[in-house]
């Protein structure tokens, strides 16, 4: 950082949450359910009323959305960030919007042993790529590139790619699905939302009649072991969720390892573990070995944004 105490922001569709940075410690001060606030100025002045009598004078957001020209509508929320239009509003010296994998990106070289659930074996390599995925309200991609090639962050929109079918099964829920929203991207399914839509359509397909269920409900009943529906359902999102962090890894050439992050890897670290999340990961034919080589993690660090945020440097205009 090049500023002493700078506001940082990790603002996702559900819950946005700040901290200040000061010196490479950091402080959360506030955390805000989106839905409970109309706009993203508003939440940002109640944040900002809170802090201790020294305000930052600079501020990095990292957003669920793409940032197009310093600006960004985020994907499943109403909220909309400007640079230009906070700094104006707040008296920043310097505001910087950036994608929220982005910052969880940037934290990889910095998660310590402790931080991380590993998944199945796979020693990775030093100074390769590797790609940091998040399942939560939506479905986070980047890719972190190490020294020599880097130390560079490149993020995209890998969530809202057309999700594939591995066998008859998982293509019947994806037709299905296809009849209801056109076109079915990953996030679609591996998402909070995506587990409900897997146990709605997983029920009609098996016949059955549970009862409506949110996804942390579903995750439940699933660990119970007494409704079927559930189970069906998070044994599917697991194994799609293998199947995509493979395709990411062979994508991005990721060879020193996929890390998992997002609100739902934690809460599912065991299923994710006993499930076919890996076995999908490596099933990739003539590049199994390729794939058996690289470790995929869950990502256990509390606030992953923050520490990666931490980690950009940000400029004066």
């Amino acid at each position: 950082m090049t500023h002493d105490l700078v506001l940082l922001g990790d603002i996702g569709g559900t819950n946005a949450r700040f901290a200040l940075a000061r010196n490479g410690k950091i402080k959360t001060v506030a955390s805000l359910r989106v839905a409970e606030h109309p706009t993203a100025s508003s939440a940002l002045a109640e944040v900002l009323q809170r802090l201790p009598d020294a305000r930052p004078r600079r501020a990095v957001f990292a957003c669920a959305g793409p940032v197009e020209a310093g600006a960004i509508a985020l994907t499943n929320s109403a909220w909309r960030l400007e640079e230009g239009e906070l700094e104006a509003r707040f008296g920043f010296e310097r505001v910087l919007l950036v994608n929220d994998f982005v910052a969880v990106a940037w934290a990889l070289p910095h998660l310590q042993p402790e931080h991380l659930r590993p998944i199945g074996t796979g020693g990775g390599k030093p100074g390769r790529p590797c790609v940091a995925l998040g399942p939560g309200t939506g479905l986070g991609v980047a890719a972190y590139l190490p020294p020599p090639l880097g130390p560079q962050v490149i993020t995209g929109e890998g969530g809202h790619v057309t999700l594939p079918a591995a066998d008859d099964r998982e293509a019947e829920v994806l037709r299905r699905l296809r009849g209801q929203l056109g076109h079915v991207s990953a996030e679609r399914l591996l998402s909070g939302g995506g587990l409900v839509r897997l146990y709605q359509t997983l029920a009609e397909v098996d016949g059955l009649s549970p009862p409506p269920r949110a996804a942390p409900e579903i995750t439940a009943a699933a660990a119970a072991g007494g409704c079927a529906a559930s189970r069906a359902a998070l044994d599917m999102f697991c194994a799609m969720l293998g199947g995509f962090a493979g395709n990411l890894a062979l994508t991005w050439g990721a060879q020193g390892g996929v890390y998992i992050a997002g609100g739902i890897a934690p809460r599912i670290a065991e299923q994710l573990a006993a499930s076919a999340f890996r076995a999908r990961f490596e099933a990739k034919g003539r590049f199994r070995p390729y794939l058996e080589a690289i470790p995929t993690w869950i990502v256990r660090h509390p606030e992953p944004a923050f520490l990666g945020l931490s980690r950009i440097r940000i400029e004066a205009r």
